[in-house]
């Protein structure tokens, strides 16, 4: 791993930290399906000379001089993102799925238009118009939600009826702490009676849309993705919009980014997204993909079998979100803190129609994106499955903690974090 010589040599509090994180990754098993490890390589990118590089503009059109490198590489990475996706068109210049979302907003509406998207308490993103964003100064939000939380299906009946009701500019499928596949066909057919654009927010299961596990929604006739570049995709923190086959939407989207959004995007994260989609390009990608999935079911099969509530009866993707206070005994928060005593990190997160606050939920969402990237597979989710909810049952029994704090530091040295995956 990096050593850090130059910062090592010049600025120890900061070295010190970087050291911290890199053994916390190492000793830890990371279950925040939000977060990943990159390779060497695209580490190495994004501590590269093109962070020296102002860029505003796009290839062949920028407002600064000493292009030659930076617009060949921005075009690899553009070339690369659309045949990831299947799409006609890529952006790839929003510095994460937040601007990436705002900006497409800009790019598709005028203030004042409706977007009809999931509720954040039924998983859906603070993006897609919680009362708490700016952005929802800008536009009106109305929100769908599931019919059943306890399968996950969503009340397509109703969200036919909100959007012929509200008239929205765009329907919005997707997600944060979402469990289940979507309808796209349903959203599309909707969409297509009000005369509103289809935008799939896929930042949690990019990867997974990549590689072919789940669905891509353009097969079903969207007409945008928006997504984060990090997460089960593997590369960099950064965002990434594209665009189906509307060179229309596509020079909207390219304005409402630049100029409109953001000013020089950061040459060396999208050097890093480059590398990053070469590497999810490569047959083995697939298989870890399809290997995200085998172990997210893992962990369901221990959870169901333990009699712990799962929001949306499972998974079909990467992530799992548990009801731990009514199943368990124990808060989110509460069990956020005592897995981390032992190694294992996730997030407190609230479970649909949530009785608790936000701080302090019922429930935990986690997921395997992380832990497959260091070569764990089924065996290994379900015995994290099984420490998990020992922990959570003794939360106050420091022996146990201790012995189950041996048992993960043992399984991160059996499966060390790789440093290149092709």
């Amino acid at each position: 791993m990096n050593e850090y010589n130059y910062i090592k040599n010049q600025d120890e509090e900061i070295y010190d930290t970087l050291v911290g994180e890199e053994e916390r990754e190492k000793k830890g098993i990371e279950l925040i399906p939000s977060e990943n490890y990159v390779s060497m390589a695209t580490r190495e990118a994004m501590g590269s000379v093109f962070t020296n590089k102002y860029s505003e503009g796009y290839p062949g059109r920028r407002y600064y001089g000493g292009q030659e490198f930076t617009d060949a590489m921005e075009r690899i990475a553009i070339d690369r993102a659309k045949q990831l996706f299947k799409a006609e068109y890529a952006n790839v210049q929003p510095l994460g799925g937040a601007a990436a979302n705002v900006a497409m907003y800009f790019a598709l509406m005028e203030p004042g238009d409706t977007v009809l998207g999931m509720d954040l308490s039924h998983g859906g993103h603070l993006t897609h118009g919680h009362p708490t964003t700016a952005i929802n100064k800008v536009f009106n939000f109305v929100r769908y939600k599931m019919k059943d939380v306890d399968t996950g299906e969503i009340d397509y009946d109703h969200l036919r009826e909100m959007a012929i009701e509200h008239k929205p500019k765009i329907i919005l499928a997707g997600f944060s702490a979402y469990s289940r596949e979507l309808d796209y066909t349903k959203f599309k057919e909707i969409a297509d009676e009000v005369g509103a654009y289809t935008v799939a927010d896929m930042a949690h299961i990019t990867g997974l849309i990549a590689s072919g596990v789940l669905k891509n929604p353009f097969d079903y006739g969207f007409d945008v993705m928006t997504m984060t570049t990090h997460k089960s995709l593997r590369g960099p923190r950064g965002g990434m919009i594209v665009v189906r086959e509307s060179a229309e939407i596509a020079k909207k989207i390219n304005k409402a980014v630049f100029p409109g959004m953001q000013g020089g995007p950061h040459m060396h994260q999208i050097a890093a997204k480059a590398v990053a989609f070469k590497e999810a390009l490569d047959p083995s990608f697939k298989a870890y993909a399809q290997q995200i999935v085998k172990n997210a079911k893992a962990m369901e099969v221990v959870f169901k079998a333990e009699n712990v509530r799962l929001m949306c009866g499972g998974t079909d993707n990467h992530l799992l979100l548990a009801d731990v206070h009514s199943s368990l005994n124990i808060t989110g928060q509460e069990a956020e803190d005592v897995l981390e005593e032992v190694g294992i990190t996730l997030n407190k997160n609230m479970i649909a129609d949530e009785p608790r606050t936000a701080m302090d939920p019922s429930g935990i969402r986690f997921g395997t994106p992380a832990m497959t990237t260091r070569g764990m597979k089924e065996e290994q989710a379900t015995r994290l499955a099984e420490i998990m909810i020992e922990i959570m049952r003794n939360k106050d029994d420091a022996d146990k903690k201790a012995e189950l704090q041996k048992e993960v530091q043992e399984m991160c040295e059996a499966f060390p974090v790789p440093e290149k995956f092709v």
